[in-house]
């Protein structure tokens, strides 16, 4: 547990080992969370949250579609590449 004081502007210093730790550069942008026993600080997420359906068809494949049976032989041959280099 570490202590720290908070200033007259109501700024608080975050020691070095704790900023090190979570990534916390100058700049860093943080999250206040009144969680009603106190403050979570929390760094924001460098990039906003997205579900597949937001980034699904971005990197448009050019070529004719492939079929299931294209797909389980390419796995396939995944599976058989990969347990041949563990030997």
């Amino acid at each position: 547990m570490e202590i720290a004081k908070v200033s007259e502007t109501g700024q608080v210093i975050i020691p070095p080992e704790m900023r090190k730790t979570y990534r916390l550069g100058v700049g860093t942008e943080i999250i206040l969370t009144d969680t009603g026993k106190g403050i979570l600080i929390q760094p924001k997420p460098p990039f906003t949250p997205t579900t597949l359906n937001e980034v699904a068809g971005c990197l448009k494949y050019q070529g004719s579609p492939k079929t299931l049976e294209d797909m389980e032989a390419a796995i396939s041959q995944g599976i058989q590449e990969k347990w041949h280099d563990c030997r």
